[in-house]
């Protein structure tokens, strides 16, 4: 039996209806961070070619309430869940929402991170094996682009 208190890890994939500009990413961002801090979720969020991909983590009820918030959200198509878990503990627990744009140069440079660019980040990228979303998202935390406030850096 679950409880509003257990700490799950959900991750998903989305893409975009219309074009999103760097300005739009960054106010889609800034808007994101405000609303999980307040909920207290973490997590990392990619975006390369008009698709998303996400982790989310927190609290289940919070998680699921957030991600059917993004499901419902008229900016957002095929919305695909790829893995939900509980976990012991947060993957991202500093970051309100760290993000990447995997169209910059900096990206490229992250260490054995080529094979996984060349996904567009759809659910058929993942299909075969949904860990691999994750893994992607990991070695994004791990590539030191980001600062400890979830930022992007450069």
């Amino acid at each position: 039996m679950t409880h509003s208190g257990d700490l799950i890890s959900l991750v998903y994939v989305s893409t975009s209806v219309t074009p999103f500009s760097t300005q739009d990413l960054l106010e889609l961002l800034a808007k994101s961070r405000e609303n999980n801090t307040s909920l207290g979720i973490t997590g990392m969020l990619l975006f390369k070619d008009g698709n998303f991909l996400q982790v989310l983590e927190g609290d289940r009820e919070k998680v699921h309430s957030l991600y059917q918030k993004i499901a419902e959200d008229p900016r957002h198509a095929k919305v695909v869940g790829l893995f939900e878990g509980a976990c012991n503990q947060r993957d991202f627990p500093d970051w309100s929402m760290g993000f990447h744009d995997l169209r910059s140069a900096e990206a490229m440079n992250i260490p054995g991170s080529n094979h996984f660019l060349d996904t567009s980040l759809t659910a058929a990228d993942f299909s075969s094996d949904a860990s691999r979303a994750k893994k992607l998202l990991l070695r994004f935390k791990e590539g030191k682009l980001l600062t400890s406030k979830g930022a992007a850096a450069g």
